[in-house]
């Protein structure tokens, strides 16, 4: 699998990694998933607290046990669960981030995460309180990088202006072009890699299934008649799935991808695509010509 850097960090990563959320709660199949994927090459592993309430980072922690140095770790904060009430509070604070990275460390089984995450982000929050929290911890060496996993350009730009970030996550596929106008732009001149989630947009460019409901910007049957427009793209061996991840790989600003599986067989299909070549310049070209050009609407 090719290996990219990081921004400006020393972490190389696989193109093409595993975003933890989708693994469920069950340890005997999640844990058979992470093995694969790592037996299979990727050392990306994204996952996040508040993922079935810190359950997904348990099992990635227990899947890593011997491995450690194998796996470039990411995780995030910023959601905060208040005992005894359901859902969580948004906490973006030097005091919640300090500890919440100890639970993080507890659950993951680790003493230190490879790329630490800011889960969100307002304009609204204290800035520099939490660039100070992640700075804090790299010196320290609890942290080797950190970045943001953000969807606000207006946010995105405040970090690249302030902060020590090497990355960005952000979704970026070929239903979800939002981020080509101006985020990947900034952040490739800025030096800052970017992390592509849901490259098959929770599955509507998936080849092994036939949506059955319409994504943002496109409604079923537009979904269903772009997914005939891409037929001709998909030709010499290559599937809708490989075409969706070579696409949100084709950006010179994206250093690796984190497609989600919940089983064995997602996940086989997820990397091979890395064994296909990547898009052509023509190639990226026909997909922007034959999909929607959608632009942030808000944050901007």
């Amino acid at each position: 699998m090719k290996m990219n850097r990081i921004g400006g960090s020393e972490l190389l990563v696989g193109e093409i990694g595993l975003g933890c959320m989708s693994l469920g709660t069950e340890e005997r199949m999640a844990i058979g998933i992470l093995h694969e994927a790592l037996d299979r090459g990727v050392n990306l592993l994204d996952t996040a607290d508040l993922y079935d309430a810190g359950r997904n980072e348990e099992l990635v922690g227990k899947a890593i046990r011997g491995r450690r140095d194998r796996v470039v770790l990411a995780t995030k904060v910023g959601n905060r669960r208040v005992p005894g009430r359901s859902g969580w509070s948004w906490d973006p604070s030097k005091a919640y981030i300090l500890s919440a990275v100890q639970e993080s460390l507890r659950r993951l089984g680790t003493d230190y995460i490879d790329l630490y995450q800011l889960h969100g982000g307002t304009l609204d929050d204290p800035i520099e309180e939490t660039i100070e929290a992640f700075e804090q911890l790299k010196k320290e060496g609890v942290i080797r990088a950190y970045g943001i996993s953000s969807i606000r350009p207006n946010v995105i730009r405040e970090y690249v202006a302030r902060s020590g970030i090497v990355s960005v996550m952000n979704p970026y596929s070929i239903v979800d072009r939002r981020a080509e106008e101006d985020v990947l732009p900034l952040l490739r001149e800025s030096g800052i890699s970017v992390i592509a989630r849901g490259p098959l947009s929770s599955g509507a460019l998936a080849a092994n299934r036939e949506p059955d409901k319409g994504v943002p910007d496109y409604e079923l049957e537009e979904l269903v008649r772009l997914r005939v427009r891409l037929e001709p793209l998909t030709n010499d061996g290559r599937s809708l799935t490989q075409l969706a991840i070579r696409y949100s790989l084709s950006h010179p600003a994206v250093a690796a991808t984190v497609p989600g599986a919940s089983s064995r067989e997602q996940l086989i299909l997820n990397l091979a695509a890395a064994d296909v070549p990547e898009l052509t310049e023509d190639e990226v070209r026909l997909v922007r010509s034959l999909s929607i050009a959608n632009r942030y609407a808000l944050h901007r």
